[in-house]
Formats: structure tokens, C-alpha cells, sequence
């Protein structure tokens, strides 16, 4: 899938398949997804979802639009 458009006004972190406006939300997402939690299934789909990467040491940084 191929997006595009307008860059976001606010500031964002994107990382794997989430995107979020701090580290700590990419992390809550993380768990999330490992927990099963708040994504949902893909009815028909015959693997189990794919497991999210372990995260960096650093912390993810919020990026915005360039100028």
C-alpha cells in the first residue's frame, strides 16, 4: 500500500507497523499487540500474527514536518 498526502502538522513516532505521538505510546502498543489486545483478527487468516520486534535501547523520537 502506498499513501501519501499533506506530512502530519503535529509531531510523530513511527516505528514497525505503529504509529503514535510518543515513545511511551509505541510502547503501549507494542503491548498490545504482543497481549492480543485492542487490533483485532483478520477472519480467515491461517498464521497467528506476527510477533513486533523487540524495541531499540534508545528512546523513539518524535519526528515532524520538515521546513
Amino acid at each position: 500500500m502506498l499513501l501519501g498526502g499533506e506530512p502530519f502538522e503535529e509531531r510523530i513516532v513511527m516505528w514497525w507497523n505503529f504509529v503514535g505521538r510518543s515513545h511511551e505510546e509505541i510502547v503501549r502498543f507494542r503491548r498490545e499487540w504482543a497481549e492480543g489486545e485492542a487490533f483485532g483478527t483478520v477472519p480467515g487468516a491461517g498464521a497467528a500474527p506476527l510477533p513486533a520486534p523487540e524495541l531499540p535501547l534508545t528512546p523513539l523520537k518524535a519526528r515532524g514536518r520538515r521546513r
